[in-house]
C-alpha cells in the first residue's frame, strides 16, 4: 500500500494540462496508449470472447405474454397476468424493465385495454423511464394516449416535468405544463413546486416569488414544500432578512417548519461560517421534537475541517453518537477535507473513532469509507486514509482496488488507474473482472472508448473473461460517442453468439434506439 500511495500525487497541486497525468508510468503493456480510431473491427474484436453470463448480471423480466395458446382468451389471460405482475412488482419498489413495459403498454392499446395501458405509462415514468433520457419517447406515448382520450394523473406528469427542467430547462417545462393543461390534463400542486424548483436552480428567484404568490389563484394553497424550495434560494444566497420574513409568513399560514426546512437553515448558515447560529438552530430543531441526522450535522462538520478544528470536529461527531445519530457518506467525506490541511493522522484517528464506538466489523466499514470518498472525488485523501487503514491490519479487497479505479477515471487520472493495476500485479494481486469493468466504465464515460478496447485487449489477453456487464459499458460508451451504427453492430454481434441476454438487448435497443438488432 506504500507503493501505492507514494505513486499518487495530490491533484490538486497539478495544473489543469498535466492533471491527467498525475505523475504516473504507463503500464508496460501500453506504454504508446493514444487516441485509435473506432474501425469497423470493432464490434467483431469485443464480440470475440463468449462468455457464460452470470444470474446476478440478469435483468429481471416480466412473465413472456406473447409465447402460449393463439386465441384471443388465452392471449387476453396472459396479458392480464403480465400487466398484475408489473403492478405487484413496481408497488414494492422494483423497477421495470423499459422495452417490456413499453411492449406491454403497446399490446394493453392493440386490444383495447386503454386504461391499463394508462396505468403501465404511469407506473413507467413513475419508476424513472424519463428520468433516464427517454423523455421524447415518454412524450410521444402520452401522446398517443391522450389522442385516444386518456389522459395520465398528475402525478405521472410531475415526473415529466422534473426530467423536462432537468433535461431541457424550465421554460421547456413551463411550456410543457401549459401544454398538458390545455389537453385536458390535470396540474396540481407538485407540479407548480417543480417549476419553482426549476426557477430557483436557474438563478431566477424573482420570477420563483412571482409564481409562488400566483398559486393561490390557481387553486393551490403553498405548502411547506413550496416555502422550503423559496427558502432555500434564499438562504444559500445570504438574504437573511428576506429568509427571516418567509419564516414569518410560514408561521402565520400554518405551515410549521419541517426537518427538511431546519436542515435548510442549518446548512445555508454554515455554509456562510455562521457556526453558532447553525448550532443554535440545531438545539432548536430537536427541542422541537425533530431527530437529528446525518445531514443536519454534515454542513457543520465540513466547515470545521476545511478551518482544520480537529478538536470542534471530534465534539460535533461525540454529540452525533450521543444523538443515535448515524454517520453517513457526507460526513466522511467532510472528514476527508483534513487531509487537504495535513492532517491526515487526524482524519484518519477520527474515522477508527467513529467505527469503534459504533461497534461496525472493520472490513466493511473501512471499506465503506473508502467507496464514499472515491464516489464522491476525494480519491486523493481516500488514497492517504487508506494507507494509514493498512498499518492497523485492514487489507484491501476487489472491491476497495475498483473503488480506487473509479475514483480515479472519474477525476480523470487515467494513467493513475492503469497504474494500479501494474502495482497489483506487482504484489501478487490479480486484477480481476469487477476491476477492469471499473476501468472501463470510467474511460467510456470520459469518451475514451478508443482507450477501452486496448484495455478490452489486454484484460482477454491476461486471461479475465469478461462478463455481461463489460459488453454493456462498452456499448454504452459507444453510444456516448454517438458511435450508434457501431454500438448496433456490436450488439448484433454479441447477440448472435449469445453473450447478452435478451432482456439486455432489449434494454439496449430501446433505450437507445439502436437499429438493425434482431432479437
Amino acid at each position: 500500500m506504500a507503493t501505492l500511495l507514494n505513486t499518487v500525487s495530490p491533484p490538486a497541486n497539478l495544473s489543469s494540462k498535466t492533471k491527467g497525468n498525475c505523475g504516473f508510468s504507463l503500464y508496460s503493456q501500453i506504454l504508446n496508449i493514444r487516441r485509435i480510431p473506432l474501425n469497423r473491427g470493432f464490434p467483431r474484436i469485443l464480440a470475440s470472447t463468449q462468455v457464460a453470463i452470470s444470474s446476478k448480471d440478469a435483468v429481471f423480466t416480466l412473465p413472456n405474454w406473447r409465447a402460449g395458446k393463439s386465441d384471443p382468451k388465452s392471449k387476453e389471460l396472459r396479458l392480464n397476468d403480465a400487466f398484475l405482475y408489473l403492478e405487484y412488482m413496481v408497488g414494492r419498489g422494483h423497477k421495470p424493465d423499459v422495452a417490456q413495459a413499453t411492449q406491454l403498454l403497446y399490446d394493453l392499446c392493440k386490444v383495447n385495454k386503454l386504461r391499463k395501458a394508462v396505468k403501465v405509462m404511469e407506473m413507467m415514468i413513475g419508476s424513472g423511464l424519463c428520468m433516464q433520457g427517454n423523455l421524447n419517447k415518454s412524450l410521444q406515448l402520452i401522446d398517443r394516449l391522450t389522442k385516444k382520450g386518456l389522459v395520465p394523473n398528475a402525478f405521472t406528469y410531475s415526473f415529466l416535468l422534473e426530467a423536462a427542467y432537468k433535461e431541457r430547462g424550465v421554460d421547456e417545462a413551463m411550456k410543457l405544463l401549459d401544454e398538458i393543461i390545455a389537453k385536458g390534463g390535470e396540474s396540481n400542486l407538485i407540479s407548480y413546486n417543480v417549476i419553482l424548483t426549476g426557477l430557483c436552480k436557474e438563478g431566477r428567484t424573482k420570477e420563483a416569488f412571482k409564481l409562488f404568490r400566483e398559486l393561490p389563484a390557481k387553486g393551490f394553497h403553498p405548502s411547506v414544500v413550496s416555502y422550503n424550495i423559496l427558502l432555500r434560494n434564499l438562504c444559500y444566497e445570504g438574504r437573511w432578512e428576506e429568509a427571516n420574513e418567509l419564516l414569518a409568513e410560514m408561521y402565520e399560514e400554518d405551515q410549521s417548519p419541517s426537518l427538511v426546512t431546519y436542515n435548510i437553515l442549518i446548512t445555508s448558515l454554515a455554509l456562510h461560517g455562521r457556526i453558532a447560529h447553525a448550532f443554535k438552530v440545531l438545539d432548536e430543531m430537536i427541542k422541537c421534537g425533530f431527530k437529528a441526522t446525518a445531514t443536519s450535522y454534515n454542513p457543520i462538520i465540513t466547515h470545521l475541517c476545511k478551518e482544520g478544528k480537529v478538536d470542534l470536529v471530534v465534539q460535533c461527531l461525540d454529540q452525533m453518537i450521543v444523538r443515535y445519530c448515524s454517520p453517513n457518506e457526507g460526513t466522511y467525506n467532510a472528514i476527508a477535507l483534513l487531509c487537504e490541511g495535513g492532517k491526515v493522522q487526524e482524519a484518519f484517528s477520527i474515522i477508527q473513532s467513529l467505527g469503534n464506538k459504533q461497534n461496525y466489523p472493520m472490513h466493511d466499514y473501512y471499506k465503506n469509507v473508502i467507496w464514499s470518498m472515491c464516489r464522491k472525488g476525494n480519491t486523493y485523501p481516500a488514497f492517504q486514509i487508506l494507507y494509514e487503514m493498512t498499518k492497523y491490519g485492514f487489507t484491501p479487497d476487489s472491491n476497495t482496488y475498483s473503488s480506487l479505479v473509479r475514483g480515479m477515471c472519474r477525476e480523470g487520472m487515467f494513467d493513475g488507474a492503469i497504474e494500479i493495476f501494474r502495482i497489483l500485479e506487482e504484489n501478487g494481486h490479480r486484477p480481476d473482472t469487477d476491476n477492469y469493468n471499473a476501468l472501463l466504465l470510467g474511460l467510456c464515460k470520459s469518451h475514451r472508448t478508443d482507450l477501452s478496447l486496448e484495455i478490452f485487449q489486454m484484460m482477454i489477453d491476461k486471461g479475465c473473461m469478461p462478463n455481461e456487464t463489460t459488453y454493456t459499458i462498452l456499448i454504452e460508451g459507444l453510444v456516448s460517442e454517438e458511435e450508434m451504427d457501431m454500438a448496433a453492430k456490436l450488439l448484433k454481434e454479441l447477440h448472435q453468439k449469445g453473450v447478452l441476454s435478451e432482456s439486455s438487448v432489449e434494454r439496449l435497443v430501446m433505450q437507445y434506439d439502436l437499429q438493425d438488432v434482431a432479437y
